[in-house]
C-alpha cells in the first residue's frame, strides 16, 4: 500500500503536463514514466489479495465467507490488466485494448468495492473483529457511493474525483490492516482452525 501511493504522489510531480484534477490514473499509465505506475498497479494488486487473505484467515470460522475473498481477487486481477491494457489516447479511435482497459478498471473499482462492503459485514459475525465493524463498513459505504457519484455525477473533475475514491479505498485496507495487526500483537486473533 505503501509503495503504491509513493509511486502515485512521485508519478504525479513527475507528470506536470497532466493536470491532476482533470486526468485520472489511466492517463499516467501512459509514458513518460507509465512503467512506474504500472508496477505500483501491481503492488497494490498484491497488497489487496494479501491483506483480504490474511483478514479472512484471522477470522473464526462462522465469520468466514468466500465471497469477500473472491471479489478481492477478482478486483485485483483486474487492476494488473487495468495496468497492462493502455486506455485510448485523447481523440484517438476507440481501441478493443482500450475498451478492456475501461471494462478492467470500473470491475477492478466495483468488485473491490462491493468486497469492502460484504467483509466489512461479516466481521460482526467475530466477537473479536466486532468492535471494528462499525468503522470499517463505514468505510466502506463512503467508499461505494464515492463511486457511484463518480459514475453518475455529471461535472465531476474526473480526475480528483477518481483519486478520492482510491483514498478512500485505500483508507479502508490501512483502517483493516491496522486492525489485523492490533489483534495479532495482543494474540486476539483466529490464526487456523482448531486441530
Amino acid at each position: 500500500m505503501a509503495l503504491f501511493v509513493v509511486i502515485a504522489i512521485g508519478i504525479h510531480l513527475l507528470r506536470p503536463d497532466l493536470d491532476w484534477v482533470d486526468a485520472q490514473m489511466s492517463r499516467y499509465l501512459l509514458q513518460p514514466y507509465g512503467g512506474w505506475l504500472q508496477l505500483a498497479y501491481c503492488t497494490l494488486a498484491v497488497a489487496i489479495v494479501a491483506i483480504a487473505f490474511a483478514v479472512q484467515r484471522s477470522l473464526a470460522p462462522p465469520a468466514r465467507s468466500s465471497g469477500p475473498l473472491l471479489l478481492f481477487v477478482a478486483g485485483a486481477a483486474s487492476l494488473v490488466v487495468t495496468a497492462f491494457a493502455p486506455m485510448d489516447g485523447d481523440g484517438a479511435d476507440a481501441t478493443f485494448v482500450g475498451w478492456i482497459h475501461g471494462v478492467s478498471a470500473q470491475a477492478a473499482f466495483l468488485c473491490v468495492t462491493v468486497a469492502m462492503l460484504l467483509q466489512s459485514a461479516w466481521l460482526r459475525h467475530d466477537a473479536r473483529w466486532r468492535t471494528s465493524m462499525p468503522g470499517a463498513l463505514g468505510i466502506a459505504a463512503v467508499a461505494f457511493a464515492a463511486l457511484w457519484a463518480l459514475v453518475l455525477v455529471g461535472g465531476l473533475p474526473r480526475g480528483a474525483a477518481q483519486k478520492a475514491v482510491i483514498a478512500i479505498i485505500a483508507l479502508w485496507f490501512v483502517f483493516i490492516w491496522t486492525a489485523l495487526r492490533g489483534r495479532l500483537r495482543r494474540g486476539d486473533a483466529w490464526v487456523g482452525d482448531p486441530p
